[in-house]
């Protein structure tokens, strides 16, 4: 017997569809609903990758094993289809990207029945199709009608190749994610979503869902909410002679006696507004000139800290009216607090180095604890935690952090200073100069501005008369369809449209929402829906998400919930990431390296099944993993080998001695896999099954039954294979409507061991595997242990020395 995965793929894959057996359930009740849904792909011409289809695996593992739990499972695809790589493409074949990206969306869903997802595809959407974009649209209006949308002449990121404007999280290092190119700063007027007013929301309530810890402190640090005060520093030629203020905003107000100088943005209103007072203006506006094209990230990042000090003007510290010199400096940032600093080099590394170079005082006002002698800051550096107040007058000797508070209430009742929050977090623009987007649903009227376009207007569709190269204006202002027609809402008079579109991440927000209702086309989705559906109980996606996708959608549900129309405050409440898989060289895989893996070519050689066990065979889920072909023909022939090991199942009685052997193997593979498909330890999962095979292989007969719970334990796995040996031996179809297996628990008592893992003499670990493990399953637990596996990557192994149960021991 060969196992042939063209034909037998083939034969299920039609069988699927005309039983339409993925239908999603109809009236759900409480408790019976599970909704596993991975992140929405963008279809490029180029089809899926290795590294969404081990995302999708992942999902349809679990929404495959929920289903046989008993549970009423929505599992969906759609597609994140707006945005600048298919109006690129366009641009460059000509070709209009509609029709581009459905026929993208054609060859992704083949790959994708292909690789045996579980998907009812009657839910399928697309954010480029007008029934869609008439939400998204929607979506827009109600930000407006909650006073969240605005439009406004702010500085922006520009990217000058794509010639528009992007979110925050759309600069890579200064780059455009899309195109590399610099990200350069320009003032323009553009729509902005009013996403810091749900700032705190969105820090708190990050304790109220099961993420990585590692991505929700990305996430609170992208927000980057800080609590301190606003202190207001008095400014002018002198102490007497102050006429003007400015605030500044700190976290360490227990330091205000050590403030010796003040930096302020390059871009700060002040400098023009004392241009008549600074004495060296020449020296300053020259400055100001040689870092007016440096980028945000140039200023961070400049290790060397510059400035120019502000001859003829000084700051007066509040709290003991000393008068501290002013510098401007372009690592402040006029985008970030009050852009202004006080600076503090005693308990500041960035405030000392600036002080060193620029001669400015140094005064120590919170000490060490216990510690009597000043610091000696070349040796000790500077101190920048709690301690006790030093040099601060009447507060000596006082514990900083009572301090901290005491001068913050002194100096408010003074109206001197207030607490406040501070946050890194800025309003999401969300307005593009591109055609391929959701245009924005707002109308230009001389006499009433911009009106919105009342909804049942919408969709407000994307015309076809354009010309899509860009111009740094959205082309929609060039198509005389677009506009034909207009009148104001509010008055009636000839208008014309916004013509900016809007930003993908608009678009995928919220499609999680429309996989619920994707036929509706009056609501997004219906109440009943909603209720029935939401949240998501598991999502996986890419870790590179989390500061856009994840953010932009918790911001969305947010807005809904205070709108009415949902009750809960988080859209995915359990998340997990998928790591990266790399070519078989160790690097991302590249055009340029030549080392891409196309799925499409992985289920030609060895079918779908094989695709999904040595996706989730070859490393924990989260983790970074590189492609092995070697791995791959390794995970086909055990493939090929289960297929075999049907021809020994037998209906007839097999001995008692041999039966009690099956059925200890077959019901701790039934525990340990459901425990191991929920906790998402696929890998070695897929070495229990290699185990499995290995030990019911030596019998001369398997129990049938002890084979049907085997198959509908790896069902989920390998959903092909399985289907065709469940109809081998007789059953009815289909093994994918029958009911996870039960085991019993007096035949789960492990019989393993912790066993120590040598590589070349050296211990570098433990791997635990069955007391009668072979060889082969002991290596091959070693080859994917995050802490062994590395000393193996890439190196062919010369000798193995195995004492079963005792020690393994691996020359390379």
């Amino acid at each position: 017997m060969k196992y042939d995965p063209t034909k037998i793929e083939a034969k299920w894959i039609k069988k699927w569809e005309e039983t339409n057996i993925y239908k999603t359930p109809e009236d759900v009740k409480p408790g019976e609903k599970y909704y596993v849904l991975p992140q929405t792909p963008y279809p490029s011409g180029y089809g899926l990758h290795v590294g969404h289809a081990e995302g999708y695996t992942a999902s349809d593992i679990i929404g495959r094993y929920n289903r046989m739990k008993g549970k009423k499972v929505l599992e969906v695809m759609g597609w994140d289809s707006f945005g600048l790589p298919a109006e690129n493409y366009a641009i460059k074949t000509n070709v209009h990207p509609k029709i581009t990206t459905e026929e993208a969306i054609k060859n992704f869903i083949y790959q994708c029945k292909r690789m045996g997802l579980s998907v009812d595809w009657d839910r399928e959407v697309g954010s480029h199709r007008p029934y869609y974009y008439k939400f998204t649209q929607w979506f827009f209006l109600l930000f407006y009608k909650m006073g969240l949308a605005y439009r406004e002449m702010q500085q922006v990121n520009w990217c000058e190749s794509c010639k528009t404007v992007l979110a925050n999280d759309q600069v890579v290092d200064g780059k455009c994610e899309r195109c590399d190119t610099i990200v350069t700063q320009i003032p323009k007027e553009v729509w902005f979503l009013r996403i810091t007013k749900y700032a705190e929301r969105l820090d708190r309530d990050l304790d109220l869902v099961d993420w990585p810890e590692d991505s929700k402190k990305r996430q609170r640090d992208w927000i980057g909410i800080s609590e301190g005060a606003r202190v207001k520093f008095m400014v002018g030629t002198g102490l007497k002679t102050c006429s003007t203020s400015i605030d500044v905003f700190t976290t360490r107000p227990d330091t205000l006696f050590g403030a010796t100088f003040m930096t302020i943005a390059p871009e700060h209103k002040i400098i023009s507004e004392l241009k008549s007072n600074i004495k060296n203006w020449e020296e300053v506006s020259k400055y100001l000139e040689s870092v007016k094209n440096k980028t945000e990230l140039e200023r961070k990042q400049d290790k060397e800290k510059t400035g120019v000090k502000l001859e003829g003007v000084v700051a007066v510290n509040p709290v003991n009216n000393a008068e501290v010199p002013i510098y401007v400096s372009d690592y402040v940032l006029v985008t970030y607090g009050t852009g202004a600093i006080m600076c503090v080099p005693a308990h500041d590394e960035r405030d000392y180095a600036f002080a060193k170079k620029f001669g400015v005082d140094i005064i120590e006002v919170v000490r060490e604890k216990g510690k009597k002698d000043s610091r000696d800051y070349e040796k000790e550096g500077v101190f920048t935690e709690a301690g006790t107040m030093v040099d601060s007058g009447e507060y000596d000797g006082m514990n900083s952090e009572d301090f901290k508070k005491k001068i913050v209430e002194k100096l408010s009742k003074e109206g001197i200073a207030k607490s406040e929050k501070m946050m890194k977090l800025r309003d999401w623009s969300v307005a593009r100069q591109r055609f391929w987007g959701a245009p924005i649903p707002m109308i230009l009227c001389e006499d009433c501005g911009y009106v919105p376009v009342p909804e049942k207007d919408l969709p407000v569709m994307l015309p076809d008369d354009v010309d899509f190269k860009p111009t740094g204006e959205s082309p929609l202002r060039y198509s005389k369809t677009f506009h034909e027609g207009v009148t104001c809402p509010k008055c009636g008079k000839p208008a014309r449209r916004e013509v900016d579109t809007l930003d993908t991440f608009m678009c995928s927000s919220w499609y999680y929402y429309r996989y619920l209702d994707p036929h509706n086309t009056n609501e997004f989705a219906s109440e009943k829906a909603l209720k029935t559906w939401m949240p998501v109980d598991m999502y996986i996606g890419g870790r590179e998400h989390v500061t856009g996708h994840l953010l932009y959608s918790r911001f969305f549900t947010k807005v809904l919930k205070d709108a009415g129309y949902i009750d809960f405050d988080e859209p995915f409440i359990f998340h997990r990431h998928q790591g990266m898989i790399h070519g078989e060289d160790g690097r991302k895989m590249s055009k340029r390296w030549g080392n891409i893996v196309n799925p499409t070519d992985v289920m030609d050689r060895h079918g779908g099944d094989t695709l999904r066990l040595y996706e989730m065979f070859m490393g924990p889920l989260e983790d970074p993993k590189a492609w092995s072909t070697k791995g791959e023909r390794g995970v086909f022939k055990f493939v090929n080998r289960t297929y075999k090991t049907a021809a020994k199942v037998s209906s007839k009685i097999v001995s008692t001695d041999d039966k009690q052997k099956q059925e200890i193997l077959v019901n701790k593979l039934i525990k340990y896999t459901g425990t191991a498909i929920e906790t998402l330890h696929f890998n070695t999962n897929i070495s229990q099954f290699m185990e499995f095979i290995n030990a019911v292989s030596k019998f001369a007969n398997i129990d049938k039954s002890v084979w049907e719970r085997f198959l509908l334990t790896i069902a989920p796995y390998a959903p092909f294979l399985t289907e065709e040996l469940w109809e081998k031996i007789g059953n009815k179809y289909s093994i994918h409507q029958q009911a996870w297996p039960r085991y019993d628990e007096s035949l789960t008592v492990e019989d393993t061991v912790d066993l120590p893992v040598q590589i070349n003499g050296k211990t570098r670990g433990n791997v635990m595997v069955s007391v009668e493990a072979t060889e082969d399953i002991v290596v091959t637990a070693a080859k994917v242990d995050e802490k062994i596996g590395k000393y193996l990557t890439a190196k062919a192994i010369k000798k193995v020395i195995y004492l079963p149960g005792k020690i393994v021991n691996i020359v390379v």
